[in-house]
């Protein structure tokens, strides 16, 4: 799908071609990316914000997602940038896919999708953010950052979404399971990408102590991750 970004930056990315490899070798000290994106504008633009970042490595980027798929599990990349809805396989089982075997790569879905519906799909398959296209560049780079620090980052429009999907304005179903006010908020922030230091000088209490209240959340709703926890949410509404 195209993409409703400025793509006006003249310089081209070092390997334009779609399974292109940015730099020679591996830097540790780096965030390895990789981009699955079939739109060729979209595609070589954010590779270009990519490679001008100076602590970011581009390992490639791919219009074929099934290709995408066997180099990802094959490189295991710091984080990948991928599109819901391509040919022949969509971001979203792609995730599916390869979050098995790469438990370490965080996928961050770059789209023009804001429904609930695909927001949901995407963090169920095991995708770490839900970013819309209209990101610009700087807020690009920052969720790469932001999810590498254990991050959920997302557009504001699609965070709202998350956070009313558990605050409905009508009578809410019996659930399941019953968090605390304080769980809630806890939740609340981590829907919004927020970091455990971030929560933790928001309401005043340690960073450790959040780590307690994440823990109960996780045994309540039984997940084990952020975008898991979030996700059992929205679907319970």
């Amino acid at each position: 799908m195209s993409v409703v970004m400025n793509t006006s930056d003249p310089t081209p990315p070092n390997r334009p071609e779609d399974e292109a490899a940015a730099g020679a070798q591996n830097d540790s000290r780096r965030v390895t990316v990789m981009i699955v994106e079939d739109d060729d504008g979209t595609r070589e633009a954010v590779a270009r914000w990519i490679e001008a970042t100076e602590d970011f490595q581009l390992l490639g980027h791919f219009a074929d997602p099934r290709a995408a798929l066997k180099r990802i599990i094959k490189e295991q990349p710091d984080v990948v940038l991928a599109d819901v809805n391509m040919p022949g396989l969509s971001g979203i089982e792609l995730v599916g896919r390869a979050k098995p075997a790469c438990p370490e790569t965080q996928f961050v879905m770059l789209t023009i999708y804001g429904d609930t519906d695909h927001i949901f799909q995407a963090l169920t398959a095991g995708a770490s953010g839900y970013l819309l296209k209209s990101t610009l560049r700087e807020e690009l780079t920052a969720a790469v950052r932001e999810v590498m620090h254990g991050g959920s980052p997302m557009t504001s429009d699609v965070a709202r979404k998350v956070v009313q999907s558990f605050h409905p304005q009508e009578q809410p179903a019996q659930q399941e399971y019953t968090l605390s006010d304080r769980e809630k908020t806890v939740l609340d922030r981590l829907a919004m990408g927020f970091l455990y230091k971030e929560i933790a000088a928001e309401l005043g209490v340690s960073v450790t102590t959040v780590s307690t209240y994440v823990r109960r959340i996780y045994v309540k709703l039984q997940v084990r991750s952020r975008a898991q926890a979030v996700a059992k949410v929205m679907i319970k509404k």
